[in-house]
């Protein structure tokens, strides 16, 4: 396959507006068309003018199918509707890249992972913070033995929250009454910062630890006053060699793309040797062990690992192996995670994996 036909279904995550920049500095991609939800009818066309892209709009998927042939699609719809949009994608033989996470649900993502299996489509879920070169340097150390076996990973991550930065990072000041307006704090729609956070540290933490799962979890959740869903949690995974904790937040002082907010972003991944600091967006990592303190700068990032699109075409073009955290198999422990979490916070209880 030497053009790719890619195109962006659903506007209703802002990330859709990134997915598609990343596309139009590929070479061998074309972008064909948009699809978005009747109920927005001028929304996907605002975040393509903003881009300077002149393609068709589309409101009915099998629509978008028919007129333009996609080999290829960013899913960017509410978390709730994933299931439903990849098994009708992939039953059609397009490849699907979906915007984290999975799903909202154990049923929804036992649903996209068989719709994987029975479809001649590569399914994968793109984590944003998985093409960090911090982060992925810190993989690289972790590969190399540099910090030993990998027994511990703290994760805290979040920024002011999702309604405060649209397509293109434009700023915004959400009232409460906005919140409660917008998918993003319903939680029948997948809304509320532990399922739009939590998988980055579950996922990228099962990456870390050679997919090792932990056997249980417990979980706790602060929903403020006013509204439905969660804007902070904390989650404890419990492995037999300790414990590891993934905190989410929205409603940080400042976003970590621009400033660091405090805590800062990012993982502390401990082992039996060393440990390594790897925050969100930074351009070095900090390695402690028995040789003593370096501050390493980040890799250069090969063409082939600096986003999903560009991993997914290598891997569709010349075989070469996805990264993990794009596998279902990775997302899916990750996913697991998640959902004993989100268990675990509305018992009170332990849940065991």
């Amino acid at each position: 396959m030497s053009n790719f036909r890619v195109v962006g279904v659903g506007f209703d995550h802002m990330h859709i507006g990134d997915q598609l920049a990343v596309a139009m500095a590929h070479d061998g991609v074309e972008i064909v068309g948009a699809y978005d939800s009747p109920a927005h009818p001028h929304r996907a066309q605002e975040v393509l003018d903003s881009l300077g892209l002149d393609v068709p709009v589309f409101h009915d998927l099998d629509d978008l199918l028919a007129a333009v042939s996609p080999d290829l699609a960013f899913i960017c719809v509410p978390t709730l509707d994933h299931a439903e949009v990849v098994t009708h994608l992939a039953a059609a033989g397009v490849h699907v890249i979906i915007e984290k996470p999975l799903s909202d649900s154990e049923a929804g993502a036992r649903l996209i992972v068989d719709a994987a299996q029975t479809s001649r489509a590569l399914v994968t879920v793109n984590w944003p913070l998985a093409w960090e070169p911090s982060h992925r340097t810190a993989r690289r150390l972790i590969a190399e033995g540099m910090i030993g076996r990998v027994t511990e990973v703290h994760f805290y991550d979040g920024n002011r929250g999702p309604l405060h930065h649209g397509h293109g990072k434009i700023e915004f000041h959400p009232s409460t009454e906005d919140k409660a307006g917008s998918w993003w704090y319903d939680p029948s729609l997948g809304g509320g910062s532990m399922r739009d956070y939590l998988g980055y540290g579950t996922t990228l933490g099962t990456w870390f630890r050679d997919g090792e799962m932990p056997y249980a979890v417990t979980a706790a959740s602060f929903v403020p006053e006013g509204l439905a869903v969660d804007e902070q949690s904390v989650v404890i995974g419990h492995y037999t060699d300790g414990l590891s904790v993934f905190e989410t937040r929205w409603g940080t002082f400042t976003d970590p793309w621009t400033t660091q907010p405090q805590p800062k972003c990012g993982f502390i991944i401990n082992g039996s040797a060393g440990s390594i600091a790897s925050w969100d967006y930074e351009d070095e990592v900090t390695l402690h062990s028995q040789g003593g303190v370096q501050v390493i700068p980040a890799d250069e990032i090969a063409p082939e690992d600096a986003s999903a699109l560009a991993n997914v075409i290598a891997h569709l073009r010349d075989g070469r192996p996805l990264d993990q955290p794009l596998t279902l198999e990775t997302t899916s422990a990750g996913h697991a995670i998640i959902e004993a979490a989100v268990r675990s916070a509305q018992t009170g209880r332990r849940i065991d994996l």
